[in-house]
């Protein structure tokens, strides 16, 4: 049986940057080191790091001792980064640059005046970062399975959304993981109601090649194998994308989750990973599946 990795899988630029910033954060550090969150949405990556002596934290209060704050690869509201610096932590930001962008143009269209719609999921941490720097009154946008974080709206593009009245100025930006398709759909759909649409493509282009690779290695296998955290937005959403396409698809974050059911009859399997998954995640699947 061939076993076939596709190309650009696998932990992105941002997400390395973040692990490679945790790592030297640790050293010789003579403060507790903490992440605000898990670094990434990985939960073996992070249990590695637990181990090292980094801990994640979810809130912050005067009950915890001061130390390093690493700022994780989603991203921070400002209201997050102000009560730190109250506490006395020492922030050390490992945003992704991407995001840190798709934060930049939320204030720019919050401070020249539009109404900020972000697409993605609102209950992510990254889209909660982007929100609160648009922190703008959106009041004409009823959505009947949307989410409003701080004052803008965010629209999950894979739910029914009813636009009926917007502002004159709308801008628009995305949660950077989300494929660029659901982008184009909703600014198509927002195109009509608004006298003046401004829209920044801040889908990830590491993204958008790791979709395409992975979609063009499906067509050449009998089944893909998708690894990566359960909580992983991104990895989730390649899943997605394959049994969209028709193909059998399993999403697994560990080896230990391979069934051989899976692979009876098949000559061809493709295996990639989501961009926060460890290479050697990846190649102990890769592997597995050849054993099995």
């Amino acid at each position: 049986m061939q076993v076939i990795l596709a190309p650009n899988s696998g932990f992105c630029f941002g997400v390395k940057r973040a692990i490679n910033i945790t790592y030297k954060t640790m050293e010789n550090s003579d403060i507790p080191v903490y992440t605000y969150g898990p670094i990434i949405h990985n939960p073996q990556v992070v249990n590695e790091l637990k181990r090292k002596g980094v801990i994640p934290i979810t809130t912050l209060s005067e009950d915890t001792k001061p130390g390093k704050l690493i700022i994780r690869s989603h991203g921070a509201p400002p209201s997050v980064f102000s009560e730190a610096k109250r506490l006395g932590f020492k922030i050390i930001d490992a945003t992704c640059p991407f995001v840190k962008k798709a934060q930049q143009y939320a204030k720019i269209l919050r401070d020249k005046g539009y109404e900020v719609i972000i697409v993605g999921e609102a209950n992510h941490p990254e889209v909660i970062s982007i929100a609160e720097y648009a922190d703008v009154n959106l009041s004409g946008l009823p959505n009947r399975q949307a989410g409003d974080r701080q004052g803008a709206k965010v629209i999950n593009p894979e739910d029914l959304f009813e636009p009926i009245q917007v502002s004159e100025k709308l801008g628009v930006i995305a949660q950077t993981t989300i494929p660029v398709h659901y982008f184009q759909k909703v600014v198509k759909l927002l195109l009509p109601y608004a006298k003046e649409l401004r829209v920044y493509n801040t889908v990830c282009e590491a993204t958008v090649l790791r979709q395409k690779s992975t979609l063009e290695l499906a067509n050449k296998v009998e089944v893909m194998i998708v690894v990566g955290g359960k909580e992983s937005a991104n990895t989730s959403r390649l899943a997605q994308l394959l049994r969209d396409s028709g193909k059998e698809t399993y999403h697994i974050e560990t080896s230990d989750e391979l069934k051989e059911t899976w692979f009876k009859g098949k000559s061809k399997v493709g295996v990639t990973g989501g961009a926060s998954t460890p290479d050697w995640i990846v190649k102990d699947v890769m592997e597995k599946i050849r054993k099995l």
